[in-house]
């Protein structure tokens, strides 16, 4: 089988970490990494990622994971996080690092960058708030899948109460909300669900095919 595929078949959601092992800092940089090279749209990126190894600080978050205990037995806990203001200055900087990286000139620039402020000057906060949760979902997929490729076991956690996430970090004070959580680390050698075999509906209900007929010669 192939490797990707065959990563994606071992990957669950893991239910009970081991609690004594580690990921080792190269495993967490390919992750952080992983996470900046996620696809955005109009490559704004209006996400960041909060990287926790604190014990007490993950016990603590345990009570508005709905009890999960997950975000307490993980070698870290990823934390997704959008940021609450996107304006014509947050814009503006994108344009920037897209000049001082390609060196492209701020008049080829001007017409894409004016398109996108007066684009976003018309959506509303929650329309702008709606885009970036999207944008964090597609970074959630892309961790998925590169922890599965490192043998990175992970849970992927909807189920949690941002608020609280927000208070407890300081995420607030950053311009931060958070979105999602993902516990990362090693399923715990007891943990029953490792064993089950994968649920997917048949590939003939999922893909639909559409292709040119083949022409005769």
């Amino acid at each position: 089988m192939d490797h990707t595929l065959e990563s994606l078949y071992w990957r669950y959601a893991v239910k009970k970490f081991d609690p004594a092992r580690v990921l080792p800092e190269e495993k967490v940089t390919r992750l952080t990494n992983a996470f900046n090279l996620t696809a955005t749209s109009y490559g704004l990126q209006p996400i960041r990622l909060l990287v926790i190894q604190d014990k007490a600080l993950q016990r603590s978050l345990v009570p508005y994971s709905y009890g999960q205990r997950q975000v307490a037995d993980a070698s870290h806990v990823l934390v997704i996080c959008v940021e609450t203001e996107v304006d014509t200055s947050y814009i503006q900087r994108y344009f920037d690092k897209v000049q001082s990286v390609r060196g492209t000139s701020a008049e080829i620039l001007k017409p894409y960058r004016d398109d996108l402020v007066g684009s976003f000057s018309k959506k509303t906060p929650e329309q702008i708030r709606m885009w970036a949760v999207q944008q964090a979902y597609l970074a959630l997929g892309n961790l998925l899948t590169v922890c599965a490729v490192e043998r990175i076991d992970s849970c992927p956690m909807e189920g949690f109460v941002p608020e609280a996430y927000d208070r407890i970090l300081g995420l607030t004070e950053k311009g931060l909300t958070a979105v999602l959580v993902l516990p990362v680390g090693y399923r715990a050698a007891d943990d029953m669900f490792s064993g089950l075999k994968k649920v997917r509906r048949d590939l003939k209900d999922t893909i639909i095919r559409i292709q040119e007929e083949p022409k005769e010669l």
